[in-house]
């Protein structure tokens, strides 16, 4: 069976113009002379050289479907004997369990939830709703990842006579806004690629703002599948390609400025270089950055290949580093993911069972293991739960790009529409209340805990975010309390049943029918 969607694709901004698909090759059974279709390949003939798709937001995404995902777990209840829910307790099931977690080697942080975002970095969606991502991570209390090359595309942005960055003012914005609400649960992350390291990112994060996490980044925009952006102004263009970025076609080419100043050419593309490691180099740039004054040090990769996934398991390993945040295909988005994401790559659930396996093994040679993190695109409270309990006891949270990074959007919409009266309120909208503290539950929440003054300084965005977060906790602290756990470390493997064979072979989760098989035995004989 073919697994990409024949009849059009969003995300390369073509449709196949016909019902009738070849499904391998992607083109219609018939194609006539003068056809009109919209048709991905005629799209390529125009302007050949350009492979980023998507309009300027950066939100496209993979229309690729998988054989095995996490739909195909289900999750274990349990009414008789559970686990560490408020020991002694009459059982009664109005228990609360806590989502509040920790990672880190020996300066743990604290998170409310089991949740990160990652990230917001150098694209159009990213850079318009940084404030709302910054404030409403603070507010929830959990973790955000500044992503790579945010110091990188700031133009205002400075170095000085050794090569080290002195001046970021966007990296400094993003700090002050998150300092301003942060009450102890989460940080700002900053992450690392390879032109940042060469930037001199670190030394400006560390030493002169404070910032107390290091995520170093493999690859150019997590593996295959990113670190592209466009960029509509030649004179940014030629800085970008001064400060080392591959800026295709090149900007200094009279014929490519002519085109560009005609109107022919649109834009030009910015790209990370790939950061292509070996182990020494790795160990001694985690050193590096330690020297520098982070507390805690991570590494984000894209999993391409099991080989791939072993060696960044070995290695953090080796470095012993707080946290391993690993990530599959689909959960990435943005420029630069048309084909070459869709076409490459590991799906998530792959990785994580492959990753549980790894550092089974890992731990069964005494070896240290690693905090994991596991990014996809996780939007409800179940699919949180299912990898949690995948990845037990190894995984400790998860990343969350496109639902919570989209969540401020919703918020910005009810702000203009109230500006116009409660009439303007769609009918989507409408039924939740005609005020903000009406149609966000979490609104008088934030009142107590900031003021109310704060409170109306707040940006929507953020409300928005907090209060898709709170949708979150309460969905996990429900599907806890119904497996009988009091805390998020006692989620494990045997609260999940596979739903059909091949996740079970994937997965290692036996089947319902095969589950507790040993347990269910010494009951009945007992």
């Amino acid at each position: 069976m073919n697994r990409q969607p024949s009849d059009g694709n969003e995300a390369m901004q073509a449709a196949s113009g016909s019902a009738r698909i070849v499904p391998f090759g992607r083109i219609r059974t018939g194609a006539p002379d003068g056809c009109r279709g919209d048709i991905e390949a005629a799209r390529g003939s125009f302007h050949g050289r350009e492979t980023l798709p998507g309009d300027s937001s950066g939100g496209t995404t993979s229309d690729k479907t998988y054989p095995v995902d996490f739909s195909h777990l289900d999750i274990a209840g349990r009414r008789l004997g559970g686990n560490d829910l408020h020991e002694g307790a009459s059982g009664n099931g109005d228990s609360r369990a806590s989502t509040e977690t920790t990672y880190g080697l020996k300066a743990k942080a604290r998170m409310r939830l089991p949740l990160f975002i990652g990230m917001f970095g150098s694209t159009e969606m990213a850079r318009s709703d940084w404030q709302d991502l910054v404030v409403g991570a603070a507010i929830s209390g959990i973790s955000i990842v500044c992503g790579e090359n945010v110091c990188g595309i700031d133009p205002e942005f400075e170095l000085d006579i050794r090569g080290e960055q002195r001046k970021a003012p966007n990296m400094v914005r993003c700090m002050e806004e998150y300092r301003r609400f942060h009450k102890g649960y989460g940080e700002m992350i900053v992450q690392m690629n390879v032109e940042d390291a060469r930037l001199g990112v670190a030394e400006y994060v560390v030493g002169q703002l404070g910032v107390e996490c290091v995520e170093l980044n493999w690859g150019r925009g997590v593996g295959l599948r990113g670190g592209d952006i466009r960029v509509d102004s030649i004179g940014h263009a030629l800085e970008f390609q001064r400060r080392g970025y591959l800026v295709t076609p090149d900007p200094s080419n009279p014929a490519n400025r002519a085109a560009f100043e005609n109107g022919v050419l649109e834009y030009f593309e910015r790209r990370s270089r790939i950061g292509f490691v070996d182990q020494e180099g790795f160990l001694k740039e985690v050193e590096r950055v330690r020297r520098l004054g982070a507390k805690r040090v991570f590494l984000r990769t894209g999993v391409d290949s099991k080989r791939e996934l072993a060696l960044a398991i070995e290695w953090a390993s080796d470095a012993k580093l707080d946290l391993l945040t690993i990530g599959g295909t689909p959960h990435a988005r943005g420029f630069g993911r048309g084909r070459r994401r869709q076409q490459g790559g590991v799906p998530t659930f792959y990785v994580q069972s492959m990753a549980h396996d790894l550092c089974r093994e890992l731990a069964s040679t005494d070896k240290f293991v690693p905090d994991m993190a596991v990014a996809d695109r996780f939007r409800t409270a179940d699919p949180l739960f299912k990898a949690l309990a995948l990845g037990a006891p190894f995984t400790k949270a998860v990343c969350m790009d496109r639902d919570l990074t989209n969540s401020p959007t919703v918020g910005g919409d009810v702000g203009s529409w109230l500006k116009d009266g409660a009439k303007a309120l769609p009918e989507t909208t409408s039924p939740f209340g005609a005020s903000v503290e009406e149609i966000f539950g979490c609104y008088e929440g934030l009142v107590a805990e900031y003021g109310k003054a704060t409170a109306e300084r707040l940006p929507l965005g953020a409300v928005t975010l907090r209060a898709f977060g709170e949708r979150l906790r309460f969905g996990l602290e429900r599907l806890m309390v119904a497996g009988g756990h009091g805390r998020v470390s006692s989620i494990g493997r045997d609260d999940l049943m596979a739903r059909t064979p091949e996740a079970a072979r994937v997965s290692g989760i036996p089947c319902a029918v095969d589950a507790s098989n040993s347990e269910v035995e010494r009951i009945i004989k007992a």
